[in-house]
């Protein structure tokens, strides 16, 4: 690949992000997150409600959602416009985003479905009007450096392998791990513990560096491979480093790097820490 090939690549790959960002279910729309309690949740604009929904178009009263055991079940309030597909929502079971196809409902300008972390289950809200999609106007990046693109090596576990993460909420939970990508920067070795990533035989990337908290963000940066070799080589690509969620909303749920993976190198390659959210208590 010639430097210009790589260069365009990288540039249209930035130019996919950011379209993916301004979509009406990308993360600058994110405008809640709301944790249900078993049995009933009221939904709506009213203050008494459990889980108060604020948006354009937001009847006072929306529904309930039923948490029984693992399931979440739609109950509309009467009169209220809520759709799913387009269509009239009527009382519903609720599919959740481990499921891979989450339920979504319409109300005004939100959008929202039922997502389970661990043991816990919480409504997200999208909201199409949202403050931040209105204030985006891009993320800043490194510049492009073709020798942030480096070979590493997966050192594959004797056993099963396992990684403690915690989100950003404190959650805790024990993820599978193929091994470390093992790579030379800087006349150092460095290693990441990996997760796995898409089906193409990827790893995905949970790490922190030395520019946290300064150019990029603190809580760290995700990185997708290039799929594992068969000799176990595997290309990771920094200039393709990109922002969490949390980012972009004080209301998404991110993982953080686990203590391994902040190292203590400069990472000057892939996105910048963008300061235009609404920072909001969870």
């Amino acid at each position: 690949m010639t430097p210009d090939a790589y260069t365009a690549g990288v540039e249209a790959w930035r130019a996919d992000r950011d379209a993916r960002l301004r979509r009406p279910d990308g993360w600058l729309t994110l405008v809640g997150l709301h944790w249900l309690n078993p049995g009933d949740n009221h939904i709506g604009a009213d203050s008494s409600s459990e889980v108060v929904l604020q948006g354009d178009g937001v009847p006072a009263h929306v529904g309930t959602l039923q948490l029984l055991g693992d399931q979440v079940r739609f109950v509309p309030a009467r009169g209220a416009d809520v759709r799913s597909a387009g269509e009239p929502a009527g009382e519903m079971p609720l599919a959740d985003d481990v499921s891979g196809d989450p339920t979504i409902l319409e109300v005004g300008s939100l959008r929202f479905h039922v997502i389970r972390r661990g043991e816990g289950v919480a409504l997200r809200v999208r909201d199409t009007a949202s403050p931040a999609l209105g204030r985006f106007g891009g993320l800043d990046h490194f510049p492009i450096d073709p020798s942030w693109r480096v070979i590493g090596r997966l050192e594959r576990p004797e056993d099963d392998a396992t990684v403690e993460i915690v989100d950003i909420t404190g959650r805790v939970s024990q993820e599978p791990s193929p091994g470390h990508v093992a790579f030379e920067r800087d006349g150092g070795m460095w290693r990441l513990a990996a997760l796995p990533g898409d089906d193409d035989g990827s790893l995905w990337l949970i790490f922190g560096d030395a520019t946290n908290g300064g150019e990029t963000y603190g809580g760290g940066r995700y990185l997708y491979s290039e799929p594992v070799a068969a000799d176990g080589s595997v290309v990771v690509d920094f200039n393709l480093a990109y922002n969490p969620p949390c980012v972009f909303s004080s209301y998404a749920t991110c993982p953080l790097p686990p203590p391994q993976n902040r190292l203590a190198l400069r990472i000057e390659a892939g996105e910048k820490d963008w300061h235009g959210a609404a920072l909001e208590a969870h």
